[in-house]
Protein backbone atom coordinates (compact mmCIF):
# COMPACT_ATOMS: atom_id res chain seq x y z
CA UNK A 1 0.00 0.00 0.00
CA UNK A 2 1.55 3.45 -0.73
CA UNK A 3 1.40 6.38 1.76
CA UNK A 4 0.94 9.64 0.13
CA UNK A 5 3.42 12.15 1.81
CA UNK A 6 1.32 15.13 3.01
CA UNK A 7 1.79 18.34 0.86
CA UNK A 8 3.92 21.23 1.66
CA UNK A 9 1.14 23.28 2.06
CA UNK A 10 -1.03 20.62 4.87
CA UNK A 11 2.03 20.37 6.43
CA UNK A 12 2.46 24.51 7.01
CA UNK A 13 -1.36 24.62 8.06
CA UNK A 14 -0.78 21.44 10.74
CA UNK A 15 2.12 23.12 12.60
CA UNK A 16 0.51 26.10 12.38
CA UNK A 17 -3.02 24.65 14.07
CA UNK A 18 -0.74 22.80 17.06
CA UNK A 19 0.82 26.12 17.42
CA UNK A 20 -2.20 28.03 18.17
CA UNK A 21 -3.19 25.07 19.90
CA UNK A 22 -0.45 25.21 22.59
CA UNK A 23 -0.66 29.08 22.84
CA UNK A 24 -4.17 28.58 23.90
CA UNK A 25 -3.54 26.04 26.79
CA UNK A 26 -1.05 28.81 28.15
CA UNK A 27 -2.79 31.45 27.63
CA UNK A 28 -5.66 29.54 29.86
CA UNK A 29 -3.48 28.27 32.05
CA UNK A 30 -2.00 31.84 32.59
CA UNK A 31 -5.47 33.67 33.16
CA UNK A 32 -6.77 30.66 35.21
CA UNK A 33 -3.30 31.28 37.88
CA UNK A 34 -3.90 35.04 37.87
CA UNK A 35 -7.52 34.35 38.84
CA UNK A 36 -6.74 31.92 41.97
CA UNK A 37 -3.79 33.91 42.63
CA UNK A 38 -6.55 37.14 43.22
CA UNK A 39 -9.03 34.57 44.89
CA UNK A 40 -6.41 33.72 47.73
CA UNK A 41 -5.18 37.63 48.06
CA UNK A 42 -7.86 39.17 48.53
CA UNK A 43 -8.88 35.90 50.99
CA UNK A 44 -5.39 36.86 52.53
CA UNK A 45 -6.17 40.36 53.17
CA UNK A 46 -9.64 40.02 54.95
CA UNK A 47 -7.90 37.21 57.27
CA UNK A 48 -4.70 39.37 57.67
CA UNK A 49 -7.00 42.61 58.82
CA UNK A 50 -9.07 40.43 61.01
CA UNK A 51 -5.45 38.99 63.06
CA UNK A 52 -4.13 42.29 63.64
CA UNK A 53 -7.73 43.82 64.94
CA UNK A 54 -7.89 40.74 67.49
CA UNK A 55 -3.66 41.43 68.27
CA UNK A 56 -5.25 44.53 70.68
CA UNK A 57 -3.09 47.28 71.25
CA UNK A 58 0.25 48.71 71.65
CA UNK A 59 1.46 51.96 73.43
CA UNK A 60 4.90 53.78 71.92
CA UNK A 61 3.96 55.99 74.76
CA UNK A 62 3.11 53.71 77.49
CA UNK A 63 5.26 56.13 80.45
CA UNK A 64 4.05 58.68 79.36
CA UNK A 65 0.31 58.30 80.08
CA UNK A 66 -1.18 59.04 76.30
CA UNK A 67 -3.29 56.71 75.00
CA UNK A 68 -2.56 53.67 73.25
CA UNK A 69 -2.22 53.03 69.83
CA UNK A 70 -3.92 49.97 67.95
CA UNK A 71 -1.60 47.79 66.74
CA UNK A 72 -1.42 47.44 62.72
CA UNK A 73 -3.18 50.49 62.60
CA UNK A 74 -2.16 53.93 61.72
CA UNK A 75 -3.83 56.43 64.36
CA UNK A 76 -1.45 59.36 63.79
CA UNK A 77 -3.65 61.15 62.51
CA UNK A 78 -7.12 59.88 65.02
CA UNK A 79 -8.00 62.16 67.86
CA UNK A 80 -7.75 60.25 71.23
CA UNK A 81 -11.05 60.09 71.72
CA UNK A 82 -11.28 58.14 68.38
CA UNK A 83 -8.41 55.92 69.99
CA UNK A 84 -10.39 55.18 73.02
CA UNK A 85 -13.63 54.42 71.31
CA UNK A 86 -11.68 51.99 68.81
CA UNK A 87 -10.34 50.20 71.68
CA UNK A 88 -13.66 49.68 73.04
CA UNK A 89 -15.11 48.06 70.22
CA UNK A 90 -12.43 45.49 70.14
CA UNK A 91 -14.09 44.25 73.25
CA UNK A 92 -17.65 43.79 71.04
CA UNK A 93 -18.10 40.56 68.58
CA UNK A 94 -18.03 41.39 65.22
CA UNK A 95 -18.34 39.18 62.06
CA UNK A 96 -16.40 38.85 59.23
CA UNK A 97 -15.90 42.10 57.30
CA UNK A 98 -18.12 42.65 54.01
CA UNK A 99 -14.92 43.39 52.43
CA UNK A 100 -11.43 45.54 52.80
CA UNK A 101 -11.13 49.12 51.59
CA UNK A 102 -7.48 50.33 50.54
CA UNK A 103 -6.28 53.83 49.67
CA UNK A 104 -2.62 53.41 49.28
CA UNK A 105 -1.88 56.80 48.46
CA UNK A 106 -2.97 57.50 52.21
CA UNK A 107 -2.18 54.03 53.38
CA UNK A 108 -5.35 53.17 54.37
CA UNK A 109 -6.52 49.68 55.53
CA UNK A 110 -10.20 49.64 57.02
CA UNK A 111 -12.52 46.56 57.28
CA UNK A 112 -16.01 47.37 55.82
CA UNK A 113 -18.64 46.33 57.96
CA UNK A 114 -22.54 46.57 57.48
CA UNK A 115 -24.40 49.04 59.24
CA UNK A 116 -23.29 52.43 60.10
CA UNK A 117 -24.15 52.71 63.87
CA UNK A 118 -21.34 54.44 66.64
CA UNK A 119 -19.72 50.67 67.45
CA UNK A 120 -19.17 49.80 64.06
CA UNK A 121 -17.71 53.24 62.76
CA UNK A 122 -15.80 52.67 65.70
CA UNK A 123 -14.43 49.54 64.54
CA UNK A 124 -13.82 50.57 61.01
CA UNK A 125 -16.04 51.85 58.11
CA UNK A 126 -19.70 50.97 57.39
CA UNK A 127 -21.67 50.23 54.17
CA UNK A 128 -24.80 53.16 54.08
CA UNK A 129 -27.83 51.17 54.59
CA UNK A 130 -30.18 51.41 50.66
CA UNK A 131 -26.74 51.33 48.79
CA UNK A 132 -24.98 48.80 46.63
CA UNK A 133 -23.47 45.94 48.55
CA UNK A 134 -19.65 45.22 47.85
CA UNK A 135 -19.27 43.48 44.42
CA UNK A 136 -22.65 44.66 42.99
CA UNK A 137 -22.97 46.77 40.01
CA UNK A 138 -23.86 49.85 41.51
CA UNK A 139 -23.06 52.82 43.95
CA UNK A 140 -21.60 51.44 47.02
CA UNK A 141 -21.95 53.98 50.09
CA UNK A 142 -19.46 53.32 52.53
CA UNK A 143 -19.19 56.23 55.96
CA UNK A 144 -16.29 56.39 58.33
CA UNK A 145 -15.28 58.98 61.09
CA UNK A 146 -13.83 62.19 60.42
CA UNK A 147 -11.23 61.96 63.26
CA UNK A 148 -10.59 58.34 62.44
CA UNK A 149 -10.06 55.96 59.96
CA UNK A 150 -11.41 58.51 57.05
CA UNK A 151 -9.32 61.08 58.31
CA UNK A 152 -6.62 60.59 55.55
CA UNK A 153 -9.62 61.34 52.77
CA UNK A 154 -8.19 65.10 53.61
CA UNK A 155 -5.06 63.91 51.19
CA UNK A 156 -6.71 62.72 48.67
CA UNK A 157 -7.57 63.72 45.59
CA UNK A 158 -8.77 62.57 41.88
CA UNK A 159 -6.99 59.97 40.21
CA UNK A 160 -6.19 58.73 43.41
CA UNK A 161 -6.90 54.64 43.20
CA UNK A 162 -9.28 52.38 45.81
CA UNK A 163 -9.38 49.28 46.00
CA UNK A 164 -11.80 46.75 47.65
CA UNK A 165 -11.09 43.38 48.58
CA UNK A 166 -13.39 40.91 48.25
CA UNK A 167 -14.17 37.09 49.50
CA UNK A 168 -13.52 36.04 45.78
CA UNK A 169 -11.53 39.03 43.92
CA UNK A 170 -10.13 42.81 44.31
CA UNK A 171 -12.07 45.83 42.31
CA UNK A 172 -10.44 48.72 41.49
CA UNK A 173 -12.13 52.51 41.70
CA UNK A 174 -10.21 55.54 40.51
CA UNK A 175 -11.57 59.03 42.36
CA UNK A 176 -13.37 61.21 39.75
CA UNK A 177 -14.80 63.66 41.94
CA UNK A 178 -14.89 64.94 46.01
CA UNK A 179 -17.41 67.84 47.17
CA UNK A 180 -18.74 68.79 49.87
CA UNK A 181 -22.01 69.05 50.76
CA UNK A 182 -24.83 69.71 53.47
CA UNK A 183 -26.58 66.18 55.53
CA UNK A 184 -29.72 66.41 53.74
CA UNK A 185 -28.52 66.09 50.17
CA UNK A 186 -28.13 62.50 49.88
CA UNK A 187 -28.09 62.54 45.48
CA UNK A 188 -24.37 61.76 45.76
CA UNK A 189 -25.82 58.53 47.03
CA UNK A 190 -27.44 57.85 43.70
CA UNK A 191 -26.69 54.95 41.01
CA UNK A 192 -24.36 56.16 38.83
CA UNK A 193 -23.92 54.90 35.34
CA UNK A 194 -21.13 52.05 36.01
CA UNK A 195 -20.62 50.47 39.34
CA UNK A 196 -19.03 53.14 42.08
CA UNK A 197 -18.07 53.26 45.33
CA UNK A 198 -18.98 56.57 47.49
CA UNK A 199 -17.02 57.44 50.43
CA UNK A 200 -18.67 59.70 53.15
CA UNK A 201 -17.31 61.20 56.13
CA UNK A 202 -18.18 64.52 58.23
CA UNK A 203 -16.57 67.88 57.39
CA UNK A 204 -14.67 69.79 58.47
CA UNK A 205 -12.19 67.87 59.18
CA UNK A 206 -10.58 69.64 62.21
CA UNK A 207 -14.23 71.12 63.50
CA UNK A 208 -14.53 71.94 67.09
CA UNK A 209 -18.41 69.67 68.02
CA UNK A 210 -20.61 68.09 65.38
CA UNK A 211 -19.35 68.98 62.12
CA UNK A 212 -22.68 70.92 59.96
CA UNK A 213 -20.87 69.28 56.27
CA UNK A 214 -20.19 65.75 54.80
CA UNK A 215 -17.24 65.54 53.02
CA UNK A 216 -17.86 63.14 50.01
CA UNK A 217 -15.10 61.00 47.58
CA UNK A 218 -16.62 59.30 44.59
CA UNK A 219 -14.97 56.67 42.27
CA UNK A 220 -15.96 54.68 39.84
CA UNK A 221 -14.82 51.09 38.49
CA UNK A 222 -12.02 51.36 36.67
CA UNK A 223 -13.15 50.21 32.84
CA UNK A 224 -10.44 46.79 32.86
CA UNK A 225 -11.90 45.92 36.49
CA UNK A 226 -15.81 46.27 35.30
CA UNK A 227 -16.04 42.72 34.46
CA UNK A 228 -14.99 41.21 37.90
CA UNK A 229 -18.04 43.34 39.26
CA UNK A 230 -20.87 42.48 36.89
CA UNK A 231 -20.20 39.52 37.47
CA UNK A 232 -21.12 39.04 41.25
CA UNK A 233 -23.76 41.68 40.73
CA UNK A 234 -27.02 41.16 42.67
CA UNK A 235 -31.00 41.97 42.17
CA UNK A 236 -31.55 43.60 45.80
CA UNK A 237 -29.68 46.66 47.11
Amino acid sequence: MTVKAMPPGARVVRSLEWILLITGVILLSAFLGVRLYGVIASRYVVSAFQQKAAAGFVSSHADSGTTARPAGVDTSLWSDKRIRAYNESLTHAFGAPLAVLSIPKIHLEVPVFEGTDDVTLDRGAGRIAGTAHPGQAGNLGIAGHRDGFFRGLKDVTTGDVIKLALPDGEATYVIDEITVVTPQDVSVLQPRPIPSITLVTCFPFYFVGSAPERYIVSASLRADAQPAVSRNARLNP
